[in-house]
């Protein structure tokens, strides 16, 4: 190709894109990976999967848990679209899955994208309604990511948003699931000792890290679970129901849905660290996971001053 050929063809892209008949776009090759789902997962990414499957007409629940139901659907769904029919959901499945949805939509698959935008926090109600928040919200993330800020939500911004999010370091988890509740919560004052209540209602906890679990069950706490690691014990309290048994548990896994039994003026989660029978402040600890840093040493967090 000719040098004038070449001026005159990167002066007709220009021209094209100042009349507003080529946009630019973050493009395939910059985008986030697919994650590949599979059986035995449990986290809001499925309940994303899920809603979308729904979507497409599958009768599941939208709960999170990826369990035999919702690898049937996938199988199902990836039949009647042509692809390997192996029930993991990966970058083949995500992207007959998705659907095009903007203001207005009113969908199982708005839904979806409601889970996906509380990941970033958000906070939106998952009622499938792609009113004003949602549209505040979609262009508010698109616009941080570096994308056409124009509030529709097609594949690049669908592939952004699943893929996008780093997830928390190796060994760990936030207690909850991350949009669950907003980054401002995890730096509140609830006690006059180190630990924290978090105001959730009938949403899984997890293990914060891998370690040995007993099971919890009296007056004050209520219903709940210790996780002993070493010198070092996570203390959650006030579940509506244990989902483990006494024994090893790894970050990450669920161990129970969160209540208001035991001595709570409400439904919460009572949080709390010990290091050698010590309390020690969380705020921070949950802070740098919110924000998928490594936290703190147990060891080094404050036992008074308990803010972030």
């Amino acid at each position: 190709m000719s040098k004038r050929s070449r001026v005159l063809g990167l002066l007709t892209a220009l021209i094209a894109v100042a009349a507003g008949l080529v946009l630019p776009t973050t493009t395939a090759a910059a985008l986030p990976a697919w994650p590949n789902l599979v059986k035995g997962q449990y986290s809001p990414i499925v309940t994303t999967a899920q809603y979308l499957l729904r979507h497409h007409g599958h009768d599941i629940s939208a709960d999170a848990d990826f369990g035999g139901g919702t690898e049937s659907a996938a199988k199902a769904f990836q039949s009647a679209n042509g692809l390997g029919s192996d029930g993991q959901i990966g970058p083949n499945t995500w992207s007959k899955l998705i659907v095009t949805v903007q203001r207005g939509s009113n969908s199982e698959a708005v839904k979806a994208l409601q889970v996906e935008l509380n990941r970033y926090g958000h906070g939106l109600t998952v009622d499938g309604d792609f009113g004003g928040n949602t549209d505040a919200a979609v262009r508010s993330f698109q616009s941080s990511h570096s994308l056409d800020a124009n509030g529709q939500v097609g594949p690049l911004t669908w592939q952004t948003l699943i893929g996008d999010f780093p997830g928390y370091p190796a060994g760990y988890s936030l207690p909850l699931p991350r949009g669950a509740l907003a980054r401002t919560e995890y730096d509140d004052v609830d006690h006059t000792y180190p630990a924290i209540d978090l105001p959730v209602n009938q949403v899984a906890a997890y293990a914060i890290v891998s370690g040995t679990a007993s099971r919890i069950s009296e007056s004050k706490c209520g219903l709940g679970v210790n996780i002993d690691v070493g010198n070092v014990r996570y203390t959650y309290c006030h579940f509506e129901s244990i989902a483990i048994s006494n024994g090893p548990v790894s970050a990450g896994q669920r161990i129970g849905t969160t209540g208001a039994s035991g001595n709570a003026q409400g439904p919460h989660l009572h949080f709390h660290i010990k290091v050698n029978g010590g309390y020690r402040c969380p705020q921070k600890y949950l802070i740098s996971l919110y924000d998928g840093g490594v936290p703190p040493a147990p060891a080094n967090l404050p036992t008074t001053g308990c803010f972030n």
